[in-house]
């Protein structure tokens, strides 16, 4: 897609030399603040939802599974919608998907179906994809192209500060509404009555975030004319994917792939990982307040790795986090007590700058392709579906968390892999 703007830094309109479009920015903050803060909750459910149908690690695992089964299905599509509507249409399209994702709640509830929830999941899932297939490259072409990776950092500091602050509402909400009963002493009509009640109060959240999302998205349709687009009417919807011919494109959106697949992995076991009498011996309630901790580490990471980006090789930033991360798992995985557990929260800060330095290295010299980038690259959050349940299927076979640890450890080992690969500039596209 080319955009043109008056306050474009290119006289010529060239996308491949970035816009200066400062209220732009701050919609674009908006969005990965609300993507980031509604997909955290998927931590806070999975403990709700084990509960109360009383499932194992792996098909507890499922929500995530049904939520980023949509960036596999959707991202592509999404991406085609950006070429024929325009990058804030599409983000209004996106937000009021989100809204509907939200609202098939309140049938979920009233049935107090599992997979009613997994549908509903569902959708937001591709909702959300759609917006951040907008908000990726739309806030890299928003400044000066050798910015992008810093600039992409910051936006998703937004992102983090959304996940810090959603788990923690959302344990209070979801997790702490029926503490005090034991639904596994329930029977019968009992049960039943326990998980519509305990249903409604999951319920409620998403109702409260339906609401917020179509005043969000009233809002970036006024905007939907901010930027005079001319649209790249060229190829097929499926042309995009010649871009893997590229081996620094196909690499990083493989390592988007892993990397998405074991922070959500790390992510989904938090409050059942802490709750274990050999690591910190917490209730579900006070486990699910330490998720924050998690996100939140990656919010100050990410404000630090802004800054860093400006200073130190992308690539070499990247080798140096995941290198991190491989300590902190090795560490957690085989420790006990408190220093099991911060130690798995502190995996947060390390997991801050690696999605946007892996996207801008991928993206890198795409120029007017970038929207099509976006979109395979969004194709691979599906990691998010795959490795986390993975994840779960080897804590079940193992019975042990700390031993199914090892997969995420293998996604970031291959993530450091790509950082020392990554190290030298790349070329402009010239497929």
């Amino acid at each position: 897609m080319h955009v043109n703007t008056e306050s474009a830094f290119a006289a010529d309109g060239d996308a491949s030399h970035g816009y200066n479009a400062p209220d732009l920015r701050v919609f674009v903050f908006a969005l990965f603040f609300i993507f980031g803060g509604i997909t955290s909750l998927n931590d806070i459910i999975i403990p709700k939802m084990k509960e109360l149908f009383t499932l194992d690690h792996a098909t507890a695992m499922l929500v995530q599974s049904a939520f980023f089964l949509a960036y596999a299905l959707f991202s592509i599509p999404a991406a085609a919608i950006v070429r024929k509507a325009g990058y804030m249409r599409t983000a209004s399209i996106g937000l009021v998907t989100m809204t509907a994702g939200c609202l098939l709640f309140i049938p979920a509830a009233g049935q107090a179906s599992f997979g009613m929830f997994l549908f509903a999941l569902f959708v937001l899932g591709a909702g959300i994809t759609v917006v951040q297939v907008v908000a990726n490259p739309l806030i890299s072409a928003l400044g000066h192209p050798k910015s992008a990776s810093s600039r992409l950092t910051f936006a998703q500091a937004f992102n983090s500060l959304g996940t810090t602050i959603f788990p923690y509402v959302g344990s209070a909400l979801i997790l702490g509404g029926l503490a005090s009963v034991d639904s596994s002493k329930l029977t019968g009509a009992a049960l039943d009555a326990y998980r519509t009640e305990s249903s409604r109060t999951v319920v409620h959240t998403y109702i409260g975030l339906a609401v917020a999302l179509l005043i969000v998205a009233a809002v970036v349709w006024t905007r939907r004319n901010r930027l005079n687009e001319e649209q790249d009417q060229t190829g097929s919807i499926f042309h995009a994917f010649t871009l893997l011919k590229r081996p620094r494109f196909a690499m990083g959106t493989a390592c988007i792939f892993l990397y998405v697949g074991a922070e959500v992995a790390v992510g989904s076991l938090i409050v059942n990982y802490l709750m274990q009498p050999s690591v910190m011996g917490l209730s579900d309630v006070a486990a699910g307040k330490h998720v924050p901790f998690y996100w939140g580490g990656a919010l100050v990471g990410r404000f630090i790795g802004a800054y860093v980006l400006n200073k130190v090789s992308p690539g070499k930033v990247l080798a140096g986090v995941a290198t991190g991360t491989l300590a902190l798992i090795l560490i957690s995985a085989n420790a006990e007590g408190a220093l099991s557990g911060w130690t798995l929260l502190a995996i947060g800060l390390m997991n801050a700058v690696m999605f946007p330095t892996i996207f801008s290295l991928a993206s890198e010299g795409l120029g007017k392709r970038a929207a099509e980038g976006s979109g395979v690259i969004a194709t691979a959050i599906v990691g998010g579906a795959i490795i986390p349940y993975l994840t779960g299927m080897l804590a079940d076979k193992s019975g042990s968390l700390h031993f199914a640890l090892l997969l995420p450890a293998i996604c970031y080992a291959l993530i450091l892999a790509y950082g020392l690969y990554a190290r030298a500039p790349a070329t402009k596209v010239t497929i």
